[in-house]
């Protein structure tokens, strides 16, 4: 639901959640709402189709919800592209909901997805969706028909600087390795992020220093993909949704660099999750770590789109390195690839996976 009633103290950037605090003209602005869908719904009632009618009490119901502070849902706020706030509920039960609808009555489903494994299983999503206690789960992981070990190098700097996040340094230190990895594998390049302000400072840097065409992806640019795709040797830079559910076969993406490890930014509902167990350690092993797992699994899987797909992945996390802090977890993530620790190994594996064709 979209309102333009929440006052300054609740203003914020697009995209970002922020949790809901009640004030004193929230509630005027709330209770007033509430009243003005009443009076609408009694007196349209009869004269408008029942699907209008539905959602004028969905809107009520969200306003009620916020107005009584409802804690089965976690209320929190974000901004559309008009600037406008979003008033969102999450509910806190959705496992027990999803039992008492399906699992406790003894339906059967399947449940299929290429992220559903996070670490060595399925106990992060069996939380999520309610299936933690049941007896009656069998588990299967399908192998991926691509040939990961003859087709693909996951490449992991061995020289990776440590450095403050968000730093001039950062950005440098990262320009200079995707310089170096674009010119190795010349061009045909896909460039994922975490951040768009990182983004921006390292295409910035870059713009100038690389002899093959770059494109830069900003929040719903879906022409600049295209014009990607009909390119031979460009560079792209992307975040977001390029994380996932974009198709790169053939040749036109051979370099895939995974800037940061995707660990996913606090929010109101990560806050309410964290609740939930002991000790920050406990939560971070259990939540935040199986997600990232799934969002890196998600990136790792625009490498190779087809059979015959040959592709480098670059990780430039120092904590996905070998003795870094998450190595193990990356590695259990990830499909097993051939490992390279020097940017020779990359020159080299393109040579001997690419044709003449490939650098015309």
């Amino acid at each position: 639901m979209v309102l333009d009633i929440i006052g300054e103290n609740h203003r914020t950037r697009y995209g970002i959640k922020e949790e809901f605090h009640m004030t004193e003209e929230c509630a005027m602005y709330l209770y007033e709402g509430i009243q003005t869908m009443n009076k609408i719904i009694e007196k349209l009632e009869k004269k408008i189709p029942k699907w209008i009618r539905n959602k004028l009490e969905e809107t009520r119901s969200v306003l009620e919800c916020f107005f009584h502070q409802d804690k089965k849902y976690v209320l929190h706020l974000k901004q559309n592209h008009d600037h406008r706030i979003i008033l969102c509920a999450s509910s806190r039960r959705i496992p027990q909901y999803l039992d008492q609808m399906l699992w406790s009555r003894g339906m059967g489903a399947i449940l299929t997805s290429g992220t559903l494994k996070t670490g060595q299983g399925f106990s992060h999503i069996r939380k999520m969706t309610g299936l933690q206690g049941v007896r009656r789960v069998r588990e299967y992981v399908a192998d991926s028909p691509f040939e990961y070990q003859k087709n693909c190098l996951l490449y992991l700097p061995k020289n990776l600087k440590k450095c403050r996040r968000g730093s001039q340094e950062e950005a440098e230190i990262i320009a200079g390795h995707i310089h170096s990895l674009i010119c190795s594998t010349y061009g045909h390049t896909l460039v994922l992020f975490t951040s768009y302000h990182l983004m921006g400072n390292v295409y910035q840097m870059l713009r100038d220093e690389i002899p093959f065409p770059m494109i830069e992806v900003w929040r719903h640019s879906p022409e600049e993909i295209t014009r990607f795709k009909q390119m031979d040797n460009a560079v792209l830079f992307a975040a977001g949704s390029c994380w996932e559910g974009v198709d790169f076969p053939g040749d036109m993406v051979s370099s895939l660099i995974i800037v940061k490890l995707p660990f996913a930014v606090p929010d109101p509902i990560s806050e309410a999750q964290k609740k939930e167990y002991a000790s920050l350690k406990d939560y971070i092993q259990a939540v935040i770590v199986p997600d990232m797992q799934k969002k890196l699994r998600q990136g790792f899987g625009r490498a190779l789109r087809t059979e015959t797909d040959t592709c480098v992945v670059s990780i430039l996390d120092e904590r996905a390195g070998e003795g870094g802090r998450y190595h193990e977890e990356v590695m259990c993530a990830l499909s097993s690839c051939k490992l390279a620790k020097d940017i020779k190994d990359v020159q080299h594996f393109i040579r001997n996976r690419k044709g003449v064709e490939y650098y015309l």
